[in-house]
């Protein structure tokens, strides 16, 4: 089974790769690996990169906001990168992009 996520930390920059779909379970074990990171690292970004996920249902956009709110906890900002143009509309029409320390890059 390969990881459903991996973490790396460099120059206060925190990267979450997603390596999975995301739906239900899979953001239940992504959410654990990455909040403790979160607060054990402190980063100045919380960096979600998509670039391996190809499909995401509304647990990606509840994993997404609760993310930003960690965060928010440790002072970060959110950037979400690698998002495929499906993602992205999700994103889009889900209104996220408007949260307040979230950034929306392709």
């Amino acid at each position: 089974m390969t990881e459903d996520v991996i973490i790396s930390e460099k120059d206060g920059r925190l990267t979450a790769a997603l390596k999975c779909e995301l739906d239900h379970c899979s953001a239940k074990r992504i959410r654990e690996k990455i909040d403790p990171a979160v607060f054990m690292y402190r980063p100045e970004t919380l960096v979600l990169d998509f670039t391996d996920v190809h499909f995401m249902d509304s647990s990606g956009i509840g994993l997404i906001i609760g993310r930003t709110e960690v965060a928010a906890e440790v002072g970060a900002a959110v950037r979400l990168v690698g998002l495929s143009d499906g993602l992205m509309k999700l994103v889009r029409l889900s209104g996220i992009e408007k949260i307040s320390g979230l950034a929306v890059t392709r």
